[in-house]
């Protein structure tokens, strides 16, 4: 199977790396011109938590993609950012065959446009679909140049639920990198990434390690109120919320100050988790915060929430849920990304009056 990685950055460029240093035909694009040359160039440099590799690659710059592959292309991974998921994906419509299929291999909640851009464009729709959650950890640092932050691993699977040659076959190359899951309800799995990620887009509202939002014990009560409210969208929306490798929605379906305590322990249980390959005295790691937090402070670009938690709103008003927590948090992001609103931990102390007046708090 030769596969096709559209967004070469943290998460496609590591599953690419390691696919291709298993032998797989792997080709990496992107649009960032620097980025494929010192691809080309010099492969794929990858440090942080399992040391040091080089990895020679193929690459090519997105708009010279039709001059380089030959043949329609065959497995598609999208792993751009998720607000740039339909312009890539009308770049590659042209490139594909009869067996072709795309996989959105990102965060958001991608899979139902892409289905429907396919149908557009006249070259299929949901079955040529497949739905993931990569649950590791990177980013891009320089041109040619990836850190992998954390260990975790990907959920996969068709959008009918049901098992296939081509599913199995790419759960076995995307093993070359990580744990992968096959799952016959990925929708439902997309849907608790997006749920669990409401407190991971909260814990962006300062330029702060990990413990000083999400393992502040005042603070984390705020952002299982946020993630309490997302779950509520999805009930509303008669979604099956799937648990995966450090995230249990019972845990958030808290009415009791026992369930608070249990959730506070979860929570960090959960930032162990994240750090514990990170050993002292090693790597000094350049991300240390989530891939929001490293899109405002580090690339000083706008971070994907409009098109991943600003959808998880808009599913929620489509019926008539209460959104009022999650749409402030959002609301209070994009101010960020504006120049409206600084960061700091005083964002947290606002998010948590809030929650108090609208009668939200964690008991």
């Amino acid at each position: 199977m030769k596969v096709t990685i559209i967004g070469a950055g943290a998460i496609g460029g590591l599953a690419g790396a390691y696919m291709t240093r298993a032998g797989h035909d792997v080709l990496l694009v992107d649009r960032w011109a620097e980025h494929v040359d010192a691809m080309n160039r010099d492969g794929i440099f990858i440090d942080g938590i399992r040391g040091e590799m080089r990895v020679p690659v193929h690459a090519a710059h997105i708009d010279a993609l039709a001059d380089v592959v030959n043949g329609p292309l065959e497995a598609v991974l999208i792993a751009t950012k998720s607000q740039h998921t339909e312009e890539a994906l009308r770049q590659i419509v042209p490139l594909l065959g009869g067996d072709s299929f795309v996989v959105s291999f990102q965060n958001g909640f991608n899979e139902p446009r892409i289905a429907e851009v396919l149908d557009e464009t006249g070259v299929g729709s949901a079955g040529r679909v497949i739905g993931s959650i990569p649950n590791y950890g990177g980013a891009l640092v320089d041109p040619g140049h990836l850190e992998f932050v954390h260990e975790g691993p990907i959920q996969l699977g068709e959008m009918s639920g049901a098992p296939t040659p081509r599913l199995a076959e790419l759960a076995a190359m995307l093993g070359e990198l990580t744990e992968v899951q096959v799952s016959s309800n990925i929708w439902g799995q997309i849907w608790a990434k997006e749920v669990y990620s409401a407190q991971v887009v909260f814990s962006a509202l300062a330029d702060a390690r990990i413990h000083e939002t999400l393992g502040n014990e005042r603070y984390a009560r705020v952002a299982g109120a946020v993630v309490r409210e997302a779950l509520e969208i999805a009930d509303a929306n008669g979604i099956a919320v799937e648990a995966f490798d450090f995230f249990d929605p019972a845990n958030y379906r808290v009415k009791t100050a026992d369930d608070t305590a249990r959730l506070i322990a979860n929570i960090n249980h959960a930032i162990w988790l994240l750090k514990k390959d990170q050993k002292p005295g090693g790597h000094v790691f350049r991300k240390q915060g989530s891939g929001i937090w490293w899109d405002i402070v580090y690339r000083n670009r706008p971070s994907e929430v409009r098109s991943s938690n600003g959808k998880l709103v808009d599913f929620g008003r489509a019926v008539g849920a209460d959104t009022r927590l999650n749409e402030r948090l959002c609301g209070m992001i994009y101010e960020i990304e504006q120049g409206e609103r600084q960061l700091g931990l005083h964002n947290f102390v606002e998010l948590e009056e809030y929650v108090t007046s609208i009668g939200k708090a964690l008991p």
